[in-house]
């Protein structure tokens, strides 16, 4: 069989192999700008936008793909080079892989190389929503004060230098102050990131930046800009050499940066667009008036449940989460963690049957085909305890509820930021805060609390006697006994629960 590099002049060679796009690739207009074109974009909102123009609909609502940070340098060649083609790899449970070429991404630009040419697309009257996948450390949001974060080293480039932007805000503000200047419309800001009320949040932030920034420009986006929330779900691990040499030796196909995913894909959004949608609701997004609950849901059960796994995991030495999630030990603590002290605080979701949603989750989490890099759910775990774990807890302490549970993943934690696993295994640590996680791990071995007073993260919660107790406690326990018997005595004294 003939290896075949993927770009637009093998399509019609590559489509005797696999799907590939139906369309003329040519006469989709772009209508979407997307930052941070990685791995859950595209099998994701880009996906969902593929399944759209397959149908023969919304030819206006095609994606350039913005490759925001230096480091996104590989992305962007890539798909420069692949004329903005990839493979999507589905991992069914059954161990087969659905395979399909994806079009939807008709431009890619790098926002280092030409900082004007990004600001001039995203004021680009054809553009009429701007979509984002930044992480949760991209929000600039500190937990201590509840606002925007403007020590941001960053942040403050792009106050000092407009016209040549590093973070999102600025990118934002120098596009939409064109909109405004050339008497053109407001559009919608839509993230698509694991945050709950994930639109308030990028419009709280954006203000915040706006009116320090450009506060001429404050009222024009309070009127002419919208800001939907969202719920996205697609588990998403990162491409392994494996997978793009499985590719080329079972279907020919030379792609640098296929993505692989599970099959099970959720997109909950709020109806709130500026200027109209793509028909998203027409290929399984599910449009509704409040996607908070939904949000809540998500954040707090499977974002966190990953959190939980990945954190424990690492510690026993496992790579993978479906490894950890087979150990007995680890799902039943999840379980109970998700029954204990999640569930209580979910309120009302009308239409779904939350039980087979949790057992959906660990059956997701398990799915050995998918061989999701524990030390990809771990990275950045400053950022994703804010706001997967730690709002439970507050909630719950509201509530006079249990946080024992929660306390014993954040002390989990603790001694996973010490950098070795129980066997002494070096631990590769990815975050932002690396150093300020060191130092306060460090010092919490002969003062647990210590890394409590990280204040950006753990914000008043140190000063909660209940769950600074229940959290020095756990940390003692794994300490003393290992996390394998810690987990066992807890759920064995709490069988009752599951």
């Amino acid at each position: 069989m003939e290896n075949l590099k993927l770009n637009n002049s093998n399509l019609s060679k590559i489509s005797e192999r696999v799907l590939v796009p139906n369309y003329n690739r040519l006469d989709i207009k772009t209508g979407i700008v997307h930052v941070g074109i990685g791995g859950f974009h595209r099998a994701h909102q880009a996906y969902y936008t593929d399944l759209l123009l397959q149908n023969n609909k919304n030819k206006d609502w095609g994606i350039c793909g913005v490759a925001l940070l230096d480091f996104d340098t590989k992305i962007y060649n890539t798909l420069k080079e692949q004329d903005g083609l990839y493979t999507l790899i589905i991992k069914e449970l059954d161990g087969t892989h659905t395979k399909q070429v994806i079009g939807s991404i008709v431009e890619y630009l790098f926002a280092p190389e030409d900082p004007v040419k990004v600001i001039e697309k995203m004021a680009h009257p054809d553009v009429k929503i701007i979509t984002l996948t930044i992480t949760e450390g991209g929000y600039n949001y500190n937990e201590a004060t509840r606002g925007f974060d403007f020590g941001n080293t960053l942040i403050k480039h792009d106050l000092e230098f407009p016209n040549n932007p590093k973070t999102i805000y600025g990118y934002l503000t120098q596009a939409l102050k064109l909109r405004k200047e050339r008497g053109l419309k407001g559009c919608t800001i839509q993230s698509c990131d694991n945050i709950q009320e994930n639109g308030h949040m990028i419009k709280n932030m954006l203000l915040s930046y706006v009116k320090k920034a450009q506060p001429s420009l404050t009222n024009w986006i309070i009127e002419n800009v919208s800001f939907p929330n969202a719920m996205v779900d697609r588990i998403t691990p990162a491409t392994s050499s494996e997978d793009i040499t499985s590719l080329k030796n079972t279907s020919g196909i030379l792609d640098a940066w296929p993505v692989v995913c599970e099959p099970f894909k959720q997109w909950v959004i709020e109806d709130n667009f500026a200027q109209g949608r793509p028909d998203w609701g027409n290929v399984g997004a599910q449009f509704v008036t409040d996607v908070v609950p939904y949000e809540k849901m998500k954040l707090s059960l499977l974002n966190a449940g990953h959190s939980v796994i990945g954190i424990l995991g690492a510690l026993l030495g496992y790579q993978t989460i479906d490894q950890a999630v087979h150990n007995k030990n680890i799902s039943t603590f999840l379980h109970l963690y998700m029954n204990v002290e999640v569930t209580p605080i979910l309120g009302n979701l009308e239409g779904l049957d939350l039980d087979l949603y949790k057992k959906t989750l660990l059956e997701r989490f398990g799915n050995k085909n998918i061989k999701d890099q524990i030390e990809r759910i771990c990275s950045e775990s400053s950022a994703k305890f804010p706001i997967f774990i730690l709002p439970t807890v507050k909630a719950q302490l509201k509530n006079n509820g249990s946080v024992d549970l929660a306390a014993f993943i954040v002390a989990a934690w603790a001694i996973y930021s010490l950098g070795k696993d129980e066997n002494g295994v070096p631990l590769v640590i990815k975050d932002a805060n690396k150093l300020l996680l060191d130092v306060k791990a460090t010092a919490a071995v002969t003062n647990p609390e210590a890394f409590l007073e990280l204040e950006t993260i753990f914000g008043e919660l140190k000063n909660s006697t209940k769950f600074k107790e229940a959290y020095i406690k756990a940390y003692n326990n794994i300490t003393n006994n290992g996390v394998e018997q810690c987990l066992r005595e807890i759920n064995s004294n709490s069988l009752s629960h599951i």
